[in-house]
């Protein structure tokens, strides 16, 4: 069985060690999670300023690092580009690389950090009140589009097992995602006994 892990940036992943994943699957992540020294399989970046950041840093000289195709980064070195960019956010997009490409066959999908919803009305991202990211006062951004890419892959992809991990079972599940066979949940804390040895 083949299993990778896939990792947005929501408050929900803040414990979990992903490094340690490393042992059990493929790590796609997002972003600035760069910035952590995790070195994921492979990052994901779909962001204009956040792709400027992470060539300003030349960590894809060494690293698997994944955009769309863009003018702003012809004089950029060794970035990976999607023949066919979906013109997704960078979540979605890293789920979908895990899911669909002829090279990632991945039986079991976890999917860590896709919160959706903001914390009480704010922003809910472990990068907030950093470089290229909202202030973690500012009002939450608006989850439809990710919910709706997550739900597409998921759907079109009925023989693969997702399982999001979410802080506790009563967390917020989008609606879309609800009737989704192929979808179960399961929280941080069993998450982390699963493949943590806690």
């Amino acid at each position: 069985m083949s299993i990778a892990f896939v990792v947005g940036n929501g408050t929900s992943r803040k414990p979990v060690n992903l490094t340690k994943l490393k042992q059990h699957g493929l790590l796609y992540a997002c972003n600035a999670v760069y910035r952590e020294g995790v070195n994921p399989d492979y990052l994901v970046a779909v962001d204009t300023k956040m792709v400027t950041e992470i060539n300003r840093s030349q960590y894809q000289i060494d690293n698997s690092v994944w955009t769309n195709p863009n003018k702003l980064f012809e004089k950029f070195h060794k970035f990976n580009y999607f023949a066919t960019p979906l013109g997704w956010s960078s979540g979605p997009t890293a789920l979908w690389l895990a899911t669909n490409t002829t090279e990632h066959t991945h039986d079991q999908i976890y999917i860590l950090g896709f919160d959706f919803e903001g914390t009480e009305g704010k922003i809910n991202n472990l990068y907030a009140d950093t470089e290229n990211y909202k202030r973690s006062t500012e009002v939450a951004t608006y989850h439809g589009n990710w919910s709706r890419q997550t739900g597409i892959i998921i759907q079109k992809n009925i023989q693969k097992r997702y399982i999001r991990v979410v802080e506790n079972k009563d967390d917020y599940c989008p609606d879309n995602l609800r009737p989704l066979g192929n979808l179960s949940h399961m929280t941080t804390k069993e998450f982390m006994e699963k493949f943590m040895d806690l």
